[in-house]
């Protein structure tokens, strides 16, 4: 089996979604493992935590945080909006490659299955379609980020 034999194997196991393939011969042994068809393997998106900087004792609480009524006044805004959702686990890319212009701006007007980012998974890039029409209005994901199954990605405005 020679260096393409190999890939184009690893390619079927990829798009089959399977986690694991083993193949033997008298010569060698070859085993693929994926993270896909429901293995336990999850991927966490690194965290980042911003320190605010040490107030004194006497000084007063900040009055910018937001009220509990603020809150559910913005979680009421995001629920007219339509979510566009990561298919799979991989890593998000809003340009078709680095030299290229970006998919969508926010204001963009999008339509059903028009491209609106790509998914990077196991070296296959993935073209992520809208599933609705209207204008995106925030992009929920910084470009090559690692996404989750299921992480909103874009909020779109149907109307």
């Amino acid at each position: 089996m020679d260096i393409k034999d190999i890939q184009n194997l690893i390619k079927f196991v990829s798009k089959a979604e399977v986690s694991e393939v083993k193949y033997k011969t008298k010569d060698f042994e070859i085993t693929i493992k994926t993270p896909l068809a429901g293995s336990d393997v999850a991927y966490a998106q690194p965290a980042v935590y911003h320190t605010a900087p040490q107030q004194m004792a006497a000084a007063p609480a900040p009055a910018a945080a937001p009220s509990s009524s603020e809150k559910a006044e913005a979680a009421s805004d995001d629920s007219k909006y339509v979510t566009i959702k990561s298919p799979m686990i991989g890593t998000f890319y809003r340009k078709p490659s680095p030299d290229k212009e970006v998919f969508v701006n926010v204001g963009d007007e999008v339509s059903n299955g028009k491209v609106v980012c790509v998914i990077e998974a196991m070296k296959l890039f993935n073209q992520i379609e809208s599933e609705v029409s209207g204008k995106i209005v925030k992009i929920l994901v910084d470009d090559a980020t690692p996404v989750e199954y299921d992480q909103p990605l874009f909020l779109v405005d149907p109307s």
